[in-house]
């Protein structure tokens, strides 16, 4: 999964937004907590030590928090004690002022007390590929999506940041659901033809064993065995305004940065600014969204 972010740009990009709208947000801020619910291998939380260390002046005191949850299928092996242990070994050599702690629980059964929120603290809260891994009412009257949602705004965090694909896998039945599926991994495909060849060892390891993975559950899983349930932007904005939230329009800064970086691989790749959410795409096909809100 790391080296599919590393290889599709548009994954980069979304982690990007998100990081950008992060520090955005931690301006005036003295402590900043950042609460996570799939951290995944931690490289977007390398790339924000670095982007911190690297803006000078005195630094807010950051504490990440990253749920463990023992059931996702993004989970590292052993959990996130290394990850963690990897992160507080670079900020302490970059002289960012950090600190790790985990939840071990399954993402739906977390609760605020167990995120040890404290006054004065400017609470973040990042969605990164991760919620539509979460059931919602087509699949459990619980809908365990917007259960999380809601919690999340009870805690009356100053930024949550949501990355997603921006593809409807989650409620249409058998047919259109495989056509968009087709539509959107052949876009995927395609843009992967810029960055590696496809003889490439770590190009033929990402498909095998992450689109692949994905592209099955999509297609031939239905129920709760149906784990990859994307849904487009539209339908976050509408969970997200349900919750209670606001949206937030991404700084130019971060506008202008992916701008450029978007450049330097290829100008098949593609960025629109829609309803405040930033839109990664290849050529006429949105693949990633990123949007932020309060």
């Amino acid at each position: 999964m790391q080296i599919l972010f590393e290889i599709c740009p548009c994954f980069k990009f979304g982690f990007m937004a998100a990081n950008g709208a992060m520090i955005e947000a931690f301006k005036g801020e003295k402590r900043v907590h950042i609460v996570d619910f799939d951290i995944n291998q931690g490289n977007q939380y390398i790339t924000l030590i670095q982007t911190l260390a690297n803006q000078g002046g005195k630094l807010p005191y950051l504490r990440l928090t990253g749920v463990d949850d023992p059931e996702s299928v993004q989970r590292p092996n052993g959990g996130l004690v290394m990850i963690g242990l990897r992160l507080e070994q670079l900020a302490e050599a970059l002289k960012v002022p950090f600190e790790f702690h985990t939840v071990a629980s399954t993402t739906s059964l977390v609760s605020p007390s167990m995120l040890d929120c404290r006054p004065g603290e400017a609470l973040i809260v990042n969605f990164a590929f991760q919620l539509h891994h979460m059931p919602d009412e087509s699949v459990s009257t619980v809908n365990e999506r917007d259960q999380l949602l809601r919690m999340v705004k009870s805690l009356n965090p100053k930024l949550v940041t949501v990355v997603e694909q921006d593809v409807n896998t989650n409620t249409t039945p058998f047919l259109p659901r495989f056509v968009e599926a087709y539509n959107y991994y052949s876009a995927v495909y395609e843009s992967l033809d810029v960055t590696l060849p496809r003889e490439s060892q770590d190009r033929i390891n990402v498909e095998r064993q992450c689109l692949a993975r994905d592209i099955v559950n999509v297609v031939a899983c239905e129920g709760k065995e149906r784990i990859e349930r994307y849904e487009v932007a539209g339908k976050w904005r509408a969970r997200m305004t349900m919750a209670g939230f606001m949206p937030r329009v991404m700084g130019p800064n971060v506008v202008d940065m992916i701008r450029k970086l978007i450049k330097e691989y290829c100008d098949r790749y593609t960025l629109k600014e829609e309803m405040s959410a930033l839109h990664f795409g290849w050529e006429d096909k949105s693949l990633i969204f990123a949007s932020a809100w309060r």
